[in-house]
């Protein structure tokens, strides 16, 4: 028999972190263990009304010992010592302010409880104004577009963006801060031990979809440009970085301290990290000219083509084309949608307010049954929801929304968008509108799908792996009508955690190429969707009427 090796996938999100032990050999998951960060489970140092989500590095540090620790406690004995990689996807970008060793500043004293000093996370929205000024000046100040990359539009969900409205906003920070890192990069750097910012290995992923580097202009924006930005950036290209790799590479291994802490080897190779949505589509089968669907709160679409092919062609108004960022020697496209399981969950908190208030404050029952009801309530509106709506015929209610409630990230980033509904009445019920949402997100899809074939690029299939397509065949079916082509969903319950432990194994030298980890390794397809033709023809009615309410609302926003 070979021998078995063992991997580890890291994958934080957006509301915990999760470690997924894995054989290497066959990519079968051996133990799986999720910590929720308690601080941003709190609510701490965000502002939803002002667009500001912050993540303290502690809920991270705490969430990687909890998980991998347990995950090797739960997996049978012998296992441990199999272990041979670690590799680390994140949301993105999320970047923080650090000091000269790499260390954030919010693990100091004087820094702990400022949101500034904290990750920035990718749903934070308070570089709008930056986001502008970058577009506007890339445009007009004479020199290279650094923008041409990342699709013509620079965005406030990503990387300078961020980091200009946090030196702007708080002299404190901007004093102390050395450099910057993005949190895919950080974490690699503290495993392995990084005391200097300057050494630690950044991910091509990051790096070429979020801070504007490419190889054709020698890395980062110049500091030319930097500095005609804002002069508070002056010198702070020089304290960043020249070089990005793959993720297929190793960061280095585990030092001492992390080897006893989580109970490995310090011959534990940690690979350089990557988004999750990258990792999660490698996991998740992604194979040339297949747009791959990470839907969840949010989604992240990621297509990966020939670099031969289309590494010299502009995509207009999605969120970057790097050589490499999903799968080494490929070009690594991404586009996406700021908000999808989002915006029902926002329906849901509308519906739930007179419940909580109500039912919450009621004099007829005890507070153990108020807090009973009011949980059942929330576990089953979704679910009660969704079989209304199935029921409703398309186009019947005549209600249309738009699914900007958090912006717009893709085709053409505009985080000033707002959401939209239209054609209410005093017949529309809650169904109704829960339906017309689900149809705004598919919409929303389909823009993307739109703009990809209009640039050129062929969409040869579809696959969706996430939460959503794993729980909601109604919504998924929905999506297959809107977009009219066939969804395959990825049978792995983690496919990001997967994808990670893929690229854990190849920088482990288990496997020569990604490819070769993801065909071994690979958890396959459990469903496939088809387009009904009837509903696909009606949705290109309703599809007419989105755009129209898009167009109008964009108008009246710009104007």
């Amino acid at each position: 028999m070979p021998e078995e090796f063992y991997v580890i996938g890291l994958d934080y999100g957006t509301d915990s972190v999760r470690s997924v032990l894995i054989n290497a050999m066959t990519g079968e998951e051996i133990t799986s263990v999720v910590f929720e960060y308690p601080r941003w489970k709190a609510g701490k140092y965000c502002d939803p009304a002002k667009n500001q989500f912050r993540q303290h590095p502690l809920d991270y540090i705490e969430g990687l010992e909890h998980t991998i620790k347990e995950a090797i406690h739960q997996a049978p004995d012998g296992i441990a010592q199999k272990i041979k990689a670690i590799a680390v996807d994140t949301t993105g970008s999320t970047p923080v302010a650090v000091d000269e060793t790499g260390a954030p500043l919010s693990l100091t004293s004087e820094f702990q409880n400022n949101p500034n000093a904290m990750f920035v996370l990718w749903k934070d929205h308070t570089a709008v104004k930056e986001a502008s000024e970058i577009n506007a000046l890339a445009r007009n100040w004479g020199g290279i577009d650094y923008t041409q990359y990342e699709g013509g539009i620079y965005s406030s969900e990503w990387f300078w963006a961020k980091v200009l409205h946090v030196l702007r906003e708080d002299e404190k920070v901007r004093d102390a801060a050395y450099s910057w890192v993005e949190h895919c990069d950080w974490i690699p750097a503290l495993l392995t031990g990084v005391q200097d910012v300057k050494a630690v290995k950044r991910g091509r992923c990051s790096a070429g979809h979020k801070a504007m580097w490419h190889e054709s202009w020698e890395g980062l924006p110049a500091e030319e440009f930097l500095v005609k930005l804002d002069p508070v950036l002056s010198g702070l290209r020089t304290r960043l970085y020249d070089d990005t790799e793959t993720s297929d590479v190793s960061a280095g291994s585990l030092t001492k301290e992390w080897a006893s802490r989580l109970g490995l080897s310090e011959d534990v190779v940690v690979s350089v990290g990557a988004f999750d949505a990258h990792m999660g589509a490698v996991g998740g089968g992604a194979k040339s000219f297949y747009l791959t669907k990470i839907v969840g709160t949010s989604t992240c679409d990621v297509l990966i083509a020939p670099m031969d092919e289309f590494g010299d062609k502009f995509i207009r108004g999605i969120c970057g084309q790097v050589d490499g960022s999903v799968v080494p020697g490929m070009l690594g496209m991404e586009a996406g949608q700021s908000a999808f399981g989002d915006i029902y969950a926002w329906f849901k908190q509308v519906l739930l307010f007179p419940v909580e208030q109500v039912v919450g404050s009621s004099a007829l029952l005890d507070s153990a049954t108020k807090e009973k009801l009011i949980a059942e309530t929330s576990e089953r509106l979704i679910p009660e929801l969704t079989d209304a709506a199935e029921k409703i015929p398309i186009d019947e209610s005549g209600i249309v929304a738009l699914d900007w409630m958090n912006g717009r990230r893709t085709p053409d980033a505009n985080q000033l968008l707002k959401g939209a509904l239209i054609g209410l009445n005093l017949g529309s019920d809650a169904p109704k509108i829960f339906r017309a949402l689900v149809e705004a997100t598919a919409f929303g899809a389909k823009k993307i799908v739109d703009r990809f074939c209009d640039e050129g690029v062929p969409i040869e299939g579809v696959i969706a792996l996430g939460g959503i397509p794993k729980k909601s065949p109604f919504v998924m079916q929905v999506l297959a009508d809107v977009l009219n082509r066939p969804i395959l969903v990825t049978r792995s319950e983690q496919a990001c955690a997967l994808g990670a432990a893929m690229f854990a194994a190849t920088a482990a030298k288990i496997y020569p190429t990604v490819e070769a980890a993801q065909e071994a390794m690979s958890s396959g397809f459990e469903h496939e969707y088809h387009p009904n033709p009837e509903n696909a023809k009606k949705y290109k009615t309703l599809y007419a009427k989105y755009s129209k309410l898009g167009e109008f609302i964009e108008k009246e926003t710009l104007s």
